[in-house]
């Protein structure tokens, strides 16, 4: 099969899935991750190199863009609530996730590590896609989940470094670079959009892909990922993005539109059927692991930040959600002989799982309700902000 007939096998699959999407009325994150699946067990499709690229740089430009959604007041005013949530989000998963593996499971140190990272996380691209499809990406809920599964997915990286870094040149070089472009992102940004932006040639886009390609390459040279400081270029941005709406509406369909479907369907192909079948009680535990310890992380806290009870639900299982990170750290193992090919098939499909299962009883059955309103004796209450119960609570 030529590049052209492949290339129409894998959008036609994405056009399929956005249909059943709008059909079933359920995220297309979702549905593009299910026709993976089919696609890899019974088309057999497989990913070439063109695909393997525009799939990472997918994942790459969809972790960037939910940075750049992350509202910097809110963060800033919400910075005990998002920090609170995502560090729970992380400490009791991993915590979790590798006692079992470890006494119950019986896999080595090392490898009940990598099980506990892997799921640990939140997946900072479904998260994303659903609060754009829903639009709670404009209102404070969105925000505030937003930014914690930042710092959930940035523990992860951190525990990633701390019991398996390769500490070389390339990492301090990496570290180095980071840090001056992202201190010169807010003014130089503004800087080179005045002077070269709203052209046809879209130069401030251009200007975006070369800072994640040229940061995403350190990453790699220095063996982490390029969708960390993708996320950290998008919040350093977020000021700029705040006032620039109409041009994060362009990346945002440049993204939707060419390369989260490859990065969606990829996911999918990694699920292997017949592994799924063997393995289906340890996947189903470790799955019932992740989304238990998360709830027990995560929901006491939403409760405790004045939350209402189906807006903390629908946090506690979004950022039971995972995918990239998730699959990266697996892969990370996998390619270290640190797991085998079965436990990397157990956690993958995990993984996968968690990027459905939370997201589909959260979007049945704990959607915010932007317009929906209840009265409190006088006030009026707007279900998808903690903020207004949290005044009412305070009397304010």
């Amino acid at each position: 099969m030529n590049e052209w007939l492949t290339a129409s096998v894998w959008i036609g699959l994405a056009l399929a899935a956005g249909l059943v999407s709008v059909r079933l009325g359920i995220s297309v994150a979702l549905t593009e991750i299910m026709f993976g699946v089919i696609g890899g067990n019974f088309l057999h499709l497989e990913v070439v190199p063109w695909v393997q690229m525009l799939a990472g740089f997918g994942s790459v430009f969809l972790t960037f863009l939910a940075g750049a959604e992350v509202d910097p007041v809110v963060l800033r005013d919400k910075f005990k609530e998002s920090v609170s949530i995502g560090t729970a989000s992380f400490l009791f998963p991993f915590a979790g996730a590798f006692a079992y593996a470890y006494w119950v499971a019986g896999w080595t140190m090392d490898a009940s590590l990598i099980a506990g990272i892997a799921l640990s996380t939140t997946s900072v691209a479904v998260v994303y896609a659903v609060m754009v499809e829903t639009g709670l990406n404009e209102t404070e809920l969105g925000k505030i989940i937003l930014a914690a599964c930042f710092v959930t997915d940035l523990g992860t990286v951190l525990a990633l470094g701390v019991f398996f870094a390769n500490f070389n040149v390339w990492l301090g070089v990496f570290i180095g670079v980071s840090a001056v472009v992202l201190a010169a992102t807010p003014k130089l940004t503004r800087w080179f959009t005045g002077r070269y932006g709203n052209r046809v040639s879209q130069m401030e886009a251009k200007y975006f892909f070369f800072l994640l390609f040229l940061l995403g390459g350190l990453a790699l040279k220095a063996n982490s990922e390029p969708v960390l400081p993708a996320y950290l270029i998008g919040l350093a941005a977020a000021g700029f993005f705040m006032e620039q709406k109409e041009f994060l509406s362009r990346l945002r369909a440049i993204a939707f539109a060419v390369l989260t479907p490859f990065y969606f369907l990829k996911a999918g192909l990694f699920v292997s059927l017949p592994a799924v079948v063997s393995g289906l009680l340890l996947i189903t535990i470790l799955l019932g692991v992740k989304m238990v310890t998360k709830f027990f992380g995560v929901w006491p806290l939403t409760r405790a930040f004045w939350f209402t009870p189906r807006d903390g639900m629908y946090t506690t299982l979004l950022m039971s959600t995972g995918l990239t990170f998730g699959t990266i750290s697996s892969l990370f193992g996998l390619s270290h002989g640190i797991i085998n090919q079965s436990q990397y098939t157990v956690l993958v499909t995990v993984v996968i799982g968690s990027a459905v299962v939370p997201t589909l009883i959260a979007q049945a059955f704990f959607r915010p309700q932007p317009e929906s309103e209840e009265e409190n004796g006088s006030r009026t209450v707007t279900r998808t902000s903690a903020e207004p119960l949290q005044k009412i609570a305070e009397g304010e």
